[in-house]
Protein backbone atom coordinates (compact mmCIF):
# COMPACT_ATOMS: atom_id res chain seq x y z
CA UNK A 1 0.00 0.00 0.00
CA UNK A 2 2.47 2.16 0.80
CA UNK A 3 5.42 0.97 -0.86
CA UNK A 4 2.36 0.85 -2.85
CA UNK A 5 0.76 2.70 -0.36
CA UNK A 6 3.67 4.31 -1.81
CA UNK A 7 3.00 8.47 -3.76
CA UNK A 8 2.82 15.18 -3.27
CA UNK A 9 4.52 16.76 -0.99
CA UNK A 10 2.16 18.74 1.46
CA UNK A 11 0.96 21.41 -1.56
CA UNK A 12 1.64 19.07 -4.18
CA UNK A 13 0.66 16.18 -5.39
CA UNK A 14 3.80 15.61 -7.43
CA UNK A 15 4.25 11.76 -7.18
CA UNK A 16 7.47 11.37 -6.17
CA UNK A 17 7.41 7.94 -5.38
CA UNK A 18 10.16 8.24 -7.72
CA UNK A 19 12.73 9.56 -5.06
CA UNK A 20 12.81 13.02 -4.57
CA UNK A 21 16.22 12.74 -6.48
CA UNK A 22 15.46 11.19 -9.73
CA UNK A 23 18.91 9.62 -11.52
CA UNK A 24 19.44 8.68 -15.04
CA UNK A 25 20.56 5.14 -15.27
CA UNK A 26 20.27 2.17 -17.81
CA UNK A 27 18.89 -0.08 -15.00
CA UNK A 28 17.65 2.48 -12.67
CA UNK A 29 15.17 5.28 -12.71
CA UNK A 30 14.61 7.26 -9.36
CA UNK A 31 9.29 6.95 -5.28
CA UNK A 32 6.24 6.00 -3.99
CA UNK A 33 4.21 8.37 -3.72
CA UNK A 34 -1.21 9.15 -3.43
CA UNK A 35 5.40 12.89 -4.30
CA UNK A 36 2.87 12.60 -4.43
CA UNK A 37 5.99 11.05 -6.61
CA UNK A 38 6.40 13.97 -5.35
CA UNK A 39 8.01 14.82 -5.26
CA UNK A 40 10.45 16.79 -4.49
CA UNK A 41 13.23 17.23 -6.96
CA UNK A 42 16.06 19.88 -6.96
CA UNK A 43 16.04 22.65 -9.44
CA UNK A 44 19.39 22.24 -10.50
CA UNK A 45 20.16 20.27 -13.21
CA UNK A 46 23.15 18.22 -13.94
CA UNK A 47 24.60 17.27 -17.59
CA UNK A 48 26.04 13.67 -17.96
CA UNK A 49 29.15 13.54 -19.85
CA UNK A 50 28.10 10.37 -21.76
CA UNK A 51 28.13 8.63 -25.22
CA UNK A 52 24.26 7.21 -26.13
CA UNK A 53 26.04 3.93 -27.68
CA UNK A 54 27.62 3.52 -23.38
CA UNK A 55 24.77 3.38 -21.82
CA UNK A 56 25.94 0.81 -18.92
CA UNK A 57 25.72 2.67 -15.68
CA UNK A 58 29.34 1.66 -14.48
CA UNK A 59 30.55 3.33 -17.69
CA UNK A 60 28.84 6.78 -17.39
CA UNK A 61 31.45 9.63 -16.81
CA UNK A 62 29.85 12.68 -15.13
CA UNK A 63 31.20 15.62 -13.55
CA UNK A 64 29.63 15.17 -9.94
CA UNK A 65 30.08 17.69 -7.32
CA UNK A 66 31.88 16.08 -4.44
CA UNK A 67 28.93 17.43 -2.24
CA UNK A 68 25.77 18.98 -2.12
CA UNK A 69 25.56 21.96 -3.68
CA UNK A 70 23.76 23.51 -1.07
CA UNK A 71 24.65 21.77 1.59
CA UNK A 72 28.36 22.17 2.45
CA UNK A 73 29.12 23.83 5.57
CA UNK A 74 26.32 26.24 6.81
CA UNK A 75 24.39 26.40 3.76
CA UNK A 76 22.78 23.51 4.16
CA UNK A 77 19.03 23.00 5.43
CA UNK A 78 18.46 20.67 8.25
CA UNK A 79 15.12 20.78 6.97
CA UNK A 80 15.74 19.54 4.16
CA UNK A 81 17.89 16.96 5.59
CA UNK A 82 14.53 15.71 7.54
CA UNK A 83 12.22 15.41 4.67
CA UNK A 84 15.25 13.71 2.48
CA UNK A 85 15.02 16.57 -0.41
CA UNK A 86 17.88 18.24 -2.06
CA UNK A 87 19.67 20.87 -0.23
CA UNK A 88 20.38 18.87 2.61
CA UNK A 89 22.66 19.77 4.93
CA UNK A 90 25.14 17.23 5.86
CA UNK A 91 24.44 14.74 8.82
CA UNK A 92 26.41 12.77 11.19
CA UNK A 93 23.51 11.81 13.44
CA UNK A 94 22.22 7.87 12.00
CA UNK A 95 18.88 8.44 13.15
CA UNK A 96 18.70 11.65 11.12
CA UNK A 97 19.99 9.74 7.85
CA UNK A 98 17.76 7.12 8.20
CA UNK A 99 14.89 9.09 8.75
CA UNK A 100 16.24 10.75 5.64
CA UNK A 101 16.14 7.75 3.45
CA UNK A 102 12.50 7.10 4.47
CA UNK A 103 11.97 10.78 2.57
CA UNK A 104 8.68 12.19 4.95
CA UNK A 105 8.26 14.25 2.13
CA UNK A 106 6.48 11.32 0.34
CA UNK A 107 4.11 10.30 2.95
CA UNK A 108 1.63 13.12 2.77
CA UNK A 109 -0.14 11.35 -0.17
CA UNK A 110 -0.76 7.98 1.33
CA UNK A 111 -1.67 9.38 4.27
CA UNK A 112 -4.21 11.39 2.28
CA UNK A 113 -5.28 8.25 0.26
CA UNK A 114 -6.49 6.84 3.70
CA UNK A 115 -8.42 9.74 4.39
CA UNK A 116 -10.57 9.40 1.29
CA UNK A 117 -10.98 5.50 1.74
CA UNK A 118 -12.37 6.08 5.17
CA UNK A 119 -14.68 8.78 3.66
CA UNK A 120 -15.84 6.73 0.88
CA UNK A 121 -16.77 4.10 2.96
CA UNK A 122 -19.74 5.47 4.95
CA UNK A 123 -18.68 3.94 8.03
CA UNK A 124 -15.95 6.36 9.86
CA UNK A 125 -17.09 7.99 12.46
CA UNK A 126 -15.59 10.86 14.84
CA UNK A 127 -14.47 8.78 17.44
CA UNK A 128 -11.40 7.65 19.44
CA UNK A 129 -11.51 3.98 18.13
CA UNK A 130 -12.03 5.24 14.53
CA UNK A 131 -9.82 7.90 14.78
CA UNK A 132 -6.98 5.38 16.35
CA UNK A 133 -7.17 2.96 13.64
CA UNK A 134 -7.02 5.63 10.71
CA UNK A 135 -3.99 6.91 12.65
CA UNK A 136 -2.30 2.92 12.78
CA UNK A 137 -3.12 2.64 8.74
CA UNK A 138 -1.38 6.19 8.06
CA UNK A 139 1.48 5.02 10.15
CA UNK A 140 1.29 1.82 8.06
CA UNK A 141 1.16 3.26 4.81
CA UNK A 142 3.62 6.64 5.43
CA UNK A 143 6.42 5.84 8.04
CA UNK A 144 6.64 2.42 7.13
CA UNK A 145 5.76 1.07 3.81
CA UNK A 146 6.44 4.17 1.70
CA UNK A 147 10.17 4.29 4.13
CA UNK A 148 10.55 0.89 2.81
CA UNK A 149 10.31 1.47 -0.58
CA UNK A 150 12.25 4.76 -0.46
CA UNK A 151 14.90 3.37 1.45
CA UNK A 152 14.99 0.10 -0.92
CA UNK A 153 15.08 2.59 -4.22
CA UNK A 154 18.18 4.94 -2.47
CA UNK A 155 19.51 1.44 -2.37
CA UNK A 156 19.33 0.03 -5.95
CA UNK A 157 20.23 3.52 -7.18
CA UNK A 158 23.52 3.69 -5.20
CA UNK A 159 25.74 3.00 -8.51
CA UNK A 160 24.48 5.65 -10.16
CA UNK A 161 24.11 7.96 -7.11
CA UNK A 162 27.75 7.24 -6.46
CA UNK A 163 28.60 8.85 -9.89
CA UNK A 164 25.53 11.27 -9.81
CA UNK A 165 25.50 12.69 -6.19
CA UNK A 166 28.07 11.08 -4.28
CA UNK A 167 27.25 13.18 -1.34
CA UNK A 168 24.04 10.71 -0.87
CA UNK A 169 23.96 8.71 2.76
CA UNK A 170 24.56 5.46 0.99
CA UNK A 171 27.08 6.24 -1.67
CA UNK A 172 28.87 9.02 0.90
CA UNK A 173 29.27 6.32 3.62
CA UNK A 174 27.48 8.23 5.81
CA UNK A 175 25.56 4.84 6.04
CA UNK A 176 26.68 1.64 6.05
CA UNK A 177 25.24 -0.94 3.86
CA UNK A 178 24.11 -3.74 6.33
CA UNK A 179 22.23 -1.04 7.68
CA UNK A 180 20.56 -0.03 5.16
CA UNK A 181 19.45 -3.57 4.32
CA UNK A 182 18.73 -3.70 8.25
CA UNK A 183 16.19 -0.51 8.00
CA UNK A 184 14.69 -1.94 4.54
CA UNK A 185 13.04 -5.22 6.42
CA UNK A 186 12.54 -4.02 9.50
CA UNK A 187 10.35 -1.21 7.54
CA UNK A 188 8.71 -3.88 5.57
CA UNK A 189 8.02 -6.11 8.06
CA UNK A 190 6.77 -3.42 10.77
CA UNK A 191 4.51 -2.14 7.94
CA UNK A 192 3.29 -6.12 7.03
CA UNK A 193 2.73 -5.97 11.09
CA UNK A 194 0.73 -3.17 11.13
CA UNK A 195 -1.67 -4.77 8.37
CA UNK A 196 -2.08 -7.31 10.12
CA UNK A 197 -3.19 -5.79 13.36
CA UNK A 198 -5.43 -3.77 11.07
CA UNK A 199 -7.39 -6.84 9.76
CA UNK A 200 -7.61 -8.21 13.58
CA UNK A 201 -8.78 -4.72 15.24
CA UNK A 202 -11.63 -4.70 11.89
CA UNK A 203 -12.64 -7.90 12.57
CA UNK A 204 -12.03 -9.15 9.05
CA UNK A 205 -12.82 -13.16 8.01
CA UNK A 206 -10.04 -12.56 5.21
CA UNK A 207 -6.77 -10.74 5.91
CA UNK A 208 -7.53 -8.04 3.20
CA UNK A 209 -5.34 -5.35 4.50
CA UNK A 210 -2.39 -7.65 4.67
CA UNK A 211 -3.11 -8.47 1.49
CA UNK A 212 -2.74 -5.16 -0.07
CA UNK A 213 -0.03 -4.60 2.21
CA UNK A 214 1.83 -7.41 0.44
CA UNK A 215 1.21 -6.62 -3.15
CA UNK A 216 2.07 -2.82 -2.56
CA UNK A 217 5.21 -3.84 -1.26
CA UNK A 218 5.95 -6.10 -4.21
CA UNK A 219 4.96 -3.50 -6.66
CA UNK A 220 7.48 -1.47 -5.21
CA UNK A 221 10.00 -3.93 -5.10
CA UNK A 222 9.63 -4.74 -9.21
CA UNK A 223 9.15 -0.97 -9.38
CA UNK A 224 12.80 -0.27 -8.56
CA UNK A 225 14.66 -3.69 -8.78
CA UNK A 226 16.12 -5.87 -11.41
CA UNK A 227 15.24 -7.50 -13.04
CA UNK A 228 11.74 -5.96 -13.86
CA UNK A 229 12.21 -2.54 -12.67
CA UNK A 230 9.69 -0.97 -14.44
CA UNK A 231 10.18 2.30 -13.95
CA UNK A 232 12.48 1.89 -17.25
CA UNK A 233 9.33 1.93 -18.99
CA UNK A 234 7.56 5.83 -18.93
CA UNK A 235 3.99 3.78 -19.04
CA UNK A 236 4.35 1.30 -16.93
CA UNK A 237 6.08 2.86 -14.29
CA UNK A 238 4.16 5.81 -13.86
CA UNK A 239 1.35 4.06 -13.66
CA UNK A 240 2.67 2.18 -11.45
CA UNK A 241 3.86 4.67 -9.22
CA UNK A 242 0.20 6.80 -9.75
CA UNK A 243 -1.60 3.36 -8.63
CA UNK A 244 0.74 3.29 -5.63
CA UNK A 245 -0.13 6.75 -4.48
CA UNK A 246 -3.96 7.14 -5.70
CA UNK A 247 -5.54 3.40 -5.56
CA UNK A 248 -3.51 1.02 -2.49
CA UNK A 249 -4.03 3.92 0.10
CA UNK A 250 -7.79 4.46 -0.67
CA UNK A 251 -8.46 0.58 -1.09
CA UNK A 252 -6.66 0.51 2.49
CA UNK A 253 -8.83 2.94 4.40
CA UNK A 254 -12.20 1.59 2.73
CA UNK A 255 -11.19 -1.89 3.08
CA UNK A 256 -10.34 -1.13 7.39
CA UNK A 257 -13.94 0.63 8.02
CA UNK A 258 -16.44 -0.48 5.13
CA UNK A 259 -16.26 -3.23 2.21
CA UNK A 260 -13.71 -2.96 -0.78
CA UNK A 261 -15.97 -3.38 -3.33
CA UNK A 262 -14.90 -4.45 -7.53
CA UNK A 263 -16.45 -1.07 -8.81
CA UNK A 264 -14.44 1.05 -6.33
CA UNK A 265 -11.54 -0.83 -7.29
CA UNK A 266 -12.25 -0.12 -11.51
CA UNK A 267 -12.78 3.56 -10.42
CA UNK A 268 -9.89 4.14 -8.30
CA UNK A 269 -7.84 2.71 -11.01
CA UNK A 270 -9.13 4.54 -13.57
CA UNK A 271 -7.67 7.72 -11.12
CA UNK A 272 -4.56 6.71 -11.50
CA UNK A 273 -4.27 7.55 -14.64
CA UNK A 274 -4.43 10.91 -13.04
CA UNK A 275 -1.57 9.91 -11.03
CA UNK A 276 0.26 8.55 -14.32
CA UNK A 277 -0.39 12.05 -15.69
CA UNK A 278 1.38 13.85 -13.00
CA UNK A 279 4.11 11.30 -12.59
CA UNK A 280 5.18 12.59 -16.02
CA UNK A 281 5.23 16.02 -14.79
CA UNK A 282 8.55 14.72 -13.58
CA UNK A 283 9.93 13.23 -16.04
CA UNK A 284 10.52 16.80 -18.50
CA UNK A 285 13.36 17.42 -16.49
CA UNK A 286 15.68 14.47 -17.34
CA UNK A 287 15.27 14.37 -20.51
CA UNK A 288 19.24 14.71 -21.60
CA UNK A 289 20.27 12.32 -18.99
CA UNK A 290 17.01 9.61 -19.97
CA UNK A 291 17.93 9.88 -23.63
CA UNK A 292 21.50 9.59 -23.16
CA UNK A 293 21.16 6.43 -21.17
CA UNK A 294 18.17 4.80 -23.28
CA UNK A 295 15.49 5.81 -20.46
CA UNK A 296 12.22 5.54 -22.31
CA UNK A 297 10.69 7.91 -20.44
CA UNK A 298 7.23 9.73 -22.29
CA UNK A 299 9.37 13.16 -22.79
CA UNK A 300 11.98 10.86 -24.73
CA UNK A 301 9.85 8.69 -26.50
CA UNK A 302 7.87 11.55 -27.87
CA UNK A 303 9.03 14.04 -27.42
CA UNK A 304 8.29 17.31 -25.11
CA UNK A 305 5.75 18.94 -27.40
CA UNK A 306 3.78 15.58 -27.75
CA UNK A 307 4.47 14.10 -23.68
CA UNK A 308 3.20 17.88 -22.08
CA UNK A 309 -0.26 16.84 -24.39
CA UNK A 310 -0.39 13.12 -23.06
CA UNK A 311 0.03 14.67 -19.80
CA UNK A 312 -2.36 16.70 -18.80
CA UNK A 313 -4.88 15.39 -21.05
CA UNK A 314 -4.64 11.99 -18.82
CA UNK A 315 -5.06 14.50 -15.72
CA UNK A 316 -8.33 15.75 -17.12
CA UNK A 317 -9.79 13.24 -19.10
CA UNK A 318 -9.62 11.23 -16.09
CA UNK A 319 -11.51 13.65 -14.01
CA UNK A 320 -14.23 14.23 -16.13
CA UNK A 321 -14.30 10.61 -16.59
CA UNK A 322 -14.92 10.44 -12.94
CA UNK A 323 -17.46 13.46 -12.91
CA UNK A 324 -19.38 12.06 -15.25
CA UNK A 325 -19.61 8.51 -13.15
CA UNK A 326 -21.06 10.46 -10.46
CA UNK A 327 -23.59 12.46 -12.76
CA UNK A 328 -24.78 9.13 -14.06
CA UNK A 329 -24.93 7.63 -10.34
CA UNK A 330 -27.31 10.21 -9.48
CA UNK A 331 -25.24 12.64 -7.45
CA UNK A 332 -25.16 15.48 -9.26
CA UNK A 333 -24.03 18.11 -7.17
CA UNK A 334 -20.47 16.01 -6.10
CA UNK A 335 -20.19 15.90 -10.26
CA UNK A 336 -20.42 19.62 -10.06
CA UNK A 337 -18.03 20.27 -7.27
CA UNK A 338 -15.38 18.30 -9.42
CA UNK A 339 -15.87 19.82 -12.29
CA UNK A 340 -15.53 23.34 -10.74
CA UNK A 341 -11.99 21.72 -9.05
CA UNK A 342 -10.91 20.43 -12.44
CA UNK A 343 -11.80 24.56 -14.03
CA UNK A 344 -8.19 25.87 -11.80
CA UNK A 345 -6.43 22.80 -13.02
CA UNK A 346 -7.02 23.69 -16.83
CA UNK A 347 -6.40 27.58 -16.62
CA UNK A 348 -2.46 26.29 -14.34
CA UNK A 349 -1.86 24.07 -16.88
CA UNK A 350 -2.13 26.64 -19.65
CA UNK A 351 -0.72 29.39 -17.75
CA UNK A 352 2.49 27.11 -16.62
CA UNK A 353 2.98 23.75 -17.51
CA UNK A 354 1.99 24.23 -21.30
CA UNK A 355 3.98 26.97 -22.06
CA UNK A 356 6.97 25.60 -20.75
CA UNK A 357 6.85 22.09 -18.57
CA UNK A 358 10.76 21.88 -17.38
CA UNK A 359 10.54 25.99 -16.60
CA UNK A 360 7.24 25.92 -14.50
CA UNK A 361 7.22 22.36 -13.21
CA UNK A 362 7.25 22.98 -9.84
CA UNK A 363 5.05 26.10 -10.23
CA UNK A 364 2.07 24.39 -11.76
CA UNK A 365 1.92 21.59 -9.12
CA UNK A 366 2.30 23.79 -6.46
CA UNK A 367 -0.68 25.68 -7.79
CA UNK A 368 -2.75 22.94 -9.66
CA UNK A 369 -2.55 19.78 -7.49
CA UNK A 370 -4.15 21.13 -4.32
CA UNK A 371 -7.36 21.09 -6.80
CA UNK A 372 -6.84 17.60 -8.02
CA UNK A 373 -6.20 16.24 -4.16
CA UNK A 374 -9.43 18.02 -3.18
CA UNK A 375 -11.37 16.35 -6.11
CA UNK A 376 -10.09 13.16 -4.83
CA UNK A 377 -12.12 13.50 -1.81
CA UNK A 378 -14.96 15.13 -3.22
CA UNK A 379 -15.28 12.11 -5.00
CA UNK A 380 -15.22 9.62 -2.37
CA UNK A 381 -17.92 11.60 -0.31
CA UNK A 382 -19.70 10.84 -3.50
CA UNK A 383 -19.16 7.65 -3.24
CA UNK A 384 -19.87 7.28 0.31
CA UNK A 385 -23.45 9.05 -0.26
Amino acid sequence: MASVLTVVSSSSFALSSRSPHRHCSPAVRAPPPFSYRCYSRGFQRRTLTVKAAETDADEVKAAAPEEAPSSSGAGGSSINQLLGIKGAAQESNKWKIRLQLTKPVTWPPLVWGVVCGAAASGNFHWNVEDVAKAIVCMIMSGPCLTGYTQTMNDWYDREIDAINEPYRPIPSGSISEGEVITQIWVLLLAGLGLAGLLDVWAGHKSPDIFYLAVGGSLISYIYSAPPLKLKQNGWIGNFALGASYISLPWWAGQALFGTLTPDIIVLTLLYSIAGLGIAIVNDFKSIEGDRALGLQSLPVAFGVETAKWICVAAIDITQLSVAGYLLGDDKPFYALALLGLILPQVYFQFEYFLKDPVKYDVKYQASAQPFLILGLLVTALGISH
